[in-house]
C-alpha cells in the first residue's frame, strides 16, 4: 500500500511517499519527504503570504514525492486542520484535484495526532501519553475510549508562538525557537513567572515578564535560558502529571519545539527519575512534514476512515479529541493504580500508614535548582495553609499534623479508602461540585482538582493535595479549577460513565456556586485552538 501525504498548515510544503506495512518498524522502509518551507521576511507567518507560497511549492513537492513512489498510490493523505486557513485551503484543493485525478480515496488527517502517531509508530509504545509541543499548539493527549483526550494543554498560546513573540520583541527574525536555544548556552537564570493550573498552563504572563526583562536590561542570553528552564519545565511537570494520572509508564514527544535539546533533556530525565519510557522521534518528524500525514493517512486508509469530496472541508480549529480513533484498538492510556504503602505522584513521594499519610515533595533534576527549590517550598507551604483553611470553611480535608518546609515534608491523617478514579459515581462528582463552589465562594482555587486528588470513603469525598492552590475571587480562576477537574474525568473514564458524572458535578456546583463560573467553564473549553 502506497500513501501519499500532503502537508500544509503553515509554512511546511511538503509531500511524501510511504509504503505502510503496519508490522515493520517506521525506519525500516522510511517515508520519502520532499519540503519546501515558507521564510519570511520579518516578523512572523503571514497567512496571506504563506499561502501563496503553498500555492507555487505544493505542485513541485508532489511531483518529487510521485516521481519517488515507484509505484501506484492508493489514497491521499491530506492535513485537513489545525492550521492557518489559507494554507489548509490550497492543499486541501490540491488534494481533491490529485485523489481525483488518481482516481483513490481522500484521507483527511489531523496535524497534532499526526505528530502523536509518527511518535507512537516509531516507539512501539502500546499506549503512550504524548506531549506535542508544536508553534501553534501545546497540549497533553492520551488515547482512551475510542479517541485521544487532551489531558491538559495551553490555555492562551502555543509554545513555539510564545518563543516567537520574545524574539519578535527583541529583533530576530522568524522562527525565533532555535535562536532562543543558541542564546541560552551563554545564559544563568534569573526568575520569571511559573503558570502551572493541573495539567494546564499558561504562557502570556511568562512571556510579558520575559520582554520587561529584556527592556530592564536583563541580558537577552540570561532571558533566553530562563525562558527555556521555566517554559520547558513547566511542559515536563504537565507531562509527569499526566503520566501519574493515567497510570501510563510511556511518553512520546511530537511538534517542532521537541526539536529543543534542553526539552529533550528534561523529559528524558523525569521519565527516567520516575522509571518510564521516553521516546523521541528524528526531528525530521517532529518539524511540520509530510511523512507524519502519509502514516497516519495510512493507518486511516487502512480502517476505512477516508472522505467523499463534499466531507472534506478543511478546518483550521480540528481538535484531536474530535477524531474518531478508529484505527486502534488496543487498550487505554488510563490504568487504575494499586493502592499500596508507597506511591509515587507527580511532585512527591506519598507514604500511607495506618492512621497517617507523610507527603514528601521530592527535588526535580530536571529544573534548575533555584527554580526547583521555589517551588517545592512554595508548593509545600501553600498545600498546608489551604488544606487547614479549606477545612475551617467545611469542606472535608485531610488534618495537617506537621509541616517541614526545609524538607518540604507534609503529614496529614489519613482520609479515604481510594480516589475519585476508582470509585467514580455520579453523587460523588456532584458532591465535588459542592466542595469546589464551597472553595471559590470563600475565595480559594485548589489549582489541581483531578479525580486523582479527591479521597472517597462512602459518598464522603476529601479534597487533597492543595499544592497549586491560592486565594481569588475571579471566575476565570474558578472556571480554570471546575476545567481540571472535569478534564481529569474525561481522560480517565468511558464517555457515558463521564458526561453523566460531568452533568452532576456541573448540578452540583451550581447549586452551591455563582452561575457565571461554569458560563466561563464553557469558554474556557473553547480556547483550545490553532493560534
Amino acid at each position: 500500500m502506497r500513501i501519499l501525504g500532503i502537508e500544509g498548515t503553515a509554512w511546511a510544503a511538503s509531500a511524501a511517499v510511504y509504503r505502510f506495512d503496519p508490522d515493520a518498524p517506521l525506519d525500516a522502509d522510511p517515508p520519502f519527504i520532499e519540503t519546501d518551507a515558507y521564510q519570511p521576511d520579518s516578523g512572523g507567518i503571514h497567512p496571506r503570504e504563506a499561502a501563496e507560497h503553498m500555492g507555487e511549492a505544493i505542485p513541485a513537492v508532489v511531483e518529487a514525492a510521485l516521481d519517488a513512489a515507484d509505484g501506484p498510490i492508493d489514497a491521499v493523505a491530506f492535513s485537513r486542520g489545525p492550521g492557518l486557513g489559507p494554507c489548509l485551503r490550497v492543499v486541501g484543493t490540491a488534494a481533491r484535484a490529485l485523489a481525483g485525478t488518481l482516481d483513490v480515496p481522500l484521507v483527511g488527517v489531523n496535524h497534532m495526532v499526526a505528530h502523536l502517531e509518527i511518535g507512537r509508530h516509531g516507539s512501539g509504545f502500546d499506549s503512550p501519553v504524548c506531549l506535542n509541543a508544536s508553534g501553534a499548539n501545546a497540549h497533553l493527549l492520551g488515547y482512551h475510549d475510542g479517541r485521544y483526550r487532551v489531558l491538559g494543554e495551553t490555555m492562551d498560546t502555543g509554545v513555539g508562538n510564545a518563543l516567537d513573540k520574545f524574539t519578535r520583541h527583541v529583533g530576530w527574525s522568524h522562527p525565533g525557537g532555535p535562536k532562543v536555544e543558541d542564546a541560552a548556552r551563554d545564559g544563568e537564570y534569573v526568575d520569571l513567572p511559573y503558570v502551572v493550573k493541573g495539567m494546564d498552563f499558561s504562557f502570556s504572563g511568562l512571556m510579558s515578564a520575559a520582554k520587561d526583562a529584556y527592556d530592564e536590561g536583563t541580558p537577552v542570553e540570561d532571558v533566553c535560558f530562563s525562558l527555556q528552564e521555566t517554559i520547558f519545565a513547566m511542559l515536563t511537570e504537565v507531562a509527569e502529571r499526566a503520566l501519574s494520572l493515567t497510570g501510563s509508564d510511556e511518553l512520546v514527544l511530537g511538534g517542532g519545539v521537541g526539536q529543543n535539546d534542553r526539552l529533550r533533556e528534561m523529559l528524558s530525565t523525569m521519565c527516567a527519575d520516575r522509571g518510564a519510557e521516553f521516546y523521541a522521534p528524528d526531528p525530521r518528524y517532529l518539524r511540520d512534514n509530510a511523512g507524519m500525514i502519509a502514516v497516519l493517512g495510512a493507518k486511516m486508509y487502512a480502517a476505512d476512515e477516508t472522505l467523499a469530496v463534499e466531507e472534506s472541508a478543511v478546518d483550521p480549529n480540528f481538535r484531536p479529541d474530535e477524531v474518531p480513533v478508529t484505527w486502534r484498538r488496543d487498550e487505554s492510556v488510563a490504568v487504575a493504580p494499586e493502592e499500596s504503602a508507597e506511591r509515587q505522584g507527580a511532585e512527591a513521594v506519598v507514604t500511607v500508614a495506618a492512621d497517617r499519610v507523610t507527603k514528601r515533595r521530592l527535588s526535580k533534576s530536571y529544573r534548575h535548582p533555584t527554580l526547583d527549590e521555589r517551588l517545592r517550598r512554595e508548593r509545600t507551604v501553600a498545600e498546608a495553609r489551604l488544606t487547614s483553611e479549606a477545612r475551617r470553611r467545611g469542606v472535608p480535608t485531610p488534618v495537617v499534623r506537621d509541616v517541614d518546609v526545609a524538607e518540604a515534608t507534609l503529614t496529614f491523617d489519613r482520609v479515604g479508602e481510594s480516589d475519585l478514579a476508582a470509585a467514580l459515581t455520579p453523587a460523588r462528582a456532584r458532591v465535588v461540585g459542592e466542595h469546589l463552589a464551597t472553595l471559590h465562594g470563600a475565595g480559594v482555587v485548589h489549582g489541581d482538582p483531578t479525580v486523582r486528588n479527591v479521597r472517597v470513603d462512602g459518598e464522603r469525598c476529601y479534597l487533597i493535595d492543595f499544592g497549586l492552590g491560592y486565594h481569588s475571587g475571579h471566575v476565570e480562576d474558578h472556571a480554570m479549577d471546575c476545567h481540571v477537574f472535569e478534564g481529569s474525568v474525561r481522560g480517565t473514564a468511558t464517555a457515558d460513565a463521564a458526561e453523566a458524572a460531568l452533568s452532576a458535578f456541573e448540578a452540583g456546583y451550581a447549586e452551591t456556586g455563582e452561575a457565571a463560573v461554569i458560563s466561563r467553564l464553557r469558554d474556557v473549553e473553547g480556547r483550545g485552538r490553532y493560534q
